[in-house]
């Protein structure tokens, strides 16, 4: 645990915190008591101001507009920054992008991820709610939920709604927990950034082929409306549709993976709130977002001051980097009642895990849709559960939650 506010602030570079459930909330309520708007300044990585409230993240979210995106969107060590910026493949997605430029580029996929949509996507998602339950059963009791179960049902639902072929599906997930997973030793690829780098490459090289099959022949899927979207009257460039692509294929499965997996594995650990949920299905919506609340997929964007700018007393300059710690804000004891309590009639539960405004997550009807179907499905047919060995958390400062959660149960 964390002995003083310096070292809790460097548990946020530290990708083994985020691995640690209780080390890393630790250090967070140690910031959000002592210096909610901390200067971090750890070795490898260029220095940042933490913010950790719930209040501060939401201020800063709703300034769009003096706190930029670019030109540093994530967190990532020095050494790596420069190589990408070297190598030319720095990814411009709308989580890089500001205006104009990111209300342009988001509304070409808007229309796939509001409520018309989502009423038509809902049965669809049902059918394969059941089909993942039905894994389950064959697996005959035993299985890496995590590995087994949330990696791919959320995966099945956005390489369909892209319309990519069921044979690609695997690479996907494998270049996903790659891109995802690059500081976590048992997903990264290779040791050094330049390794690492070659899983944008592989990105790039399959979404250059899926661009120019799409727009030769297009079909009435996700994939075809990004290849051949028009912004200001010109088609979008190879770089920016491939940066597209890798967002929606990456984002749109990977965090609703590591909800689902931390949904389960907060019902097991709170088995009064399982047979609550069990006995009242209505309340699996305000579940859902606790399960969200909870895991908190995303775990920092960065924003950039445009100019001076003071929060809470303390200084920001123009120029200077803020990491919007958003596990941390989702536990704030000022916002939330027993924020480190496992609630799924949580109400009202204001978390940030989509974040805030402009940027909000486009996806995250989709994402709660998914996780409302299979809990939906599972719950009822689950007579007995309980853990099978350790769980295990990914390694990251950015995207992740539970890689492994292995349990036995007994269904109907």
């Amino acid at each position: 645990m964390a002995a003083s506010v310096r070292e809790a602030g460097l548990a946020l570079v530290d990708p083994t915190a985020y691995a640690d459930d209780e080390r890393f909330h630790a250090a967070c309520a140690l910031l959000r008591r002592e210096d909610p708007v901390h200067r971090v300044d750890g070795p490898g990585y260029r220095p940042f101001w933490a913010i950790t409230k719930h209040a501060d993240v939401l201020e800063i979210e709703r300034r769009h507009d003096l706190f930029l995106n670019a030109p540093r969107t994530l967190l990532m060590p020095q050494a790596t920054e420069e190589q990408i910026a070297a190598s030319g493949m720095a990814l411009r997605t709308l989580v890089h992008m500001d205006d104009p430029d990111h209300r342009l580029q988001r509304a070409i996929a808007a229309d796939w991820f509001r409520p018309a949509a989502m009423r038509r996507m809902e049965e669809r998602i049902g059918v394969l709610a059941r089909r993942y339950v039905d894994l389950m059963l064959e697996y005959g009791g035993a299985c890496d939920f995590a590995a087994d179960i949330a990696a791919h049902y959320p995966l099945y639902v956005i390489m369909s709604l892209l319309g990519l072929p069921e044979s690609d599906f695997p690479r996907m997930l494998q270049l996903t927990q790659e891109l995802f997973g690059g500081q976590d030793p048992e997903r990264r690829r290779g040791e050094t950034a330049e390794e690492q780098l070659t899983v944008l490459m592989d990105f790039f090289a399959y979404f250059k082929d899926l661009t120019g099959s799409r727009r030769a022949n297009p079909t009435d899927d996700l994939a075809s409306a990004i290849a051949n979207a028009v912004v200001d009257g010109e088609p979008l460039n190879d770089f920016d549709t491939a940066s597209y692509y890798t967002i929606i294929a990456t984002a749109g499965h990977d965090t609703t993976s590591s909800t689902i997996a931390g949904g389960l594995h907060a019902l097991m650990t709170y088995p009064d709130q399982l047979e609550r949920l069990r006995a009242d299905l209505g309340l699996m919506p305000l579940a859902v977002d606790e399960m969200i609340r909870w895991v908190t997929p995303v775990k920092e964007f960065m924003r950039t001051a445009t100019a001076d700018y003071e929060l809470r007393g303390v200084r920001i300059a123009r120029g200077d980097s803020v990491l919007l710690a958003y596990p941390s804000a989702n536990r704030d004891e000022e916002v939330f009642t027993d924020p480190f309590t496992f609630d799924v009639g949580r109400t009202p539960n204001r978390h940030l895990a989509f974040g805030f405004g402009a940027h909000y997550c486009l996806g995250a009807a989709l994402a709660r849709m998914e996780a409302r179907a299979l809990f939906t499905e599972l719950l009822p047919r689950l007579r007995e559960i309980e853990p099978a060995g350790d769980p295990q958390w990914i390694e990251t400062t950015f995207v992740g939650g539970l890689k492994h959660l292995p349990i036995r149960y007994k269904m109907r």
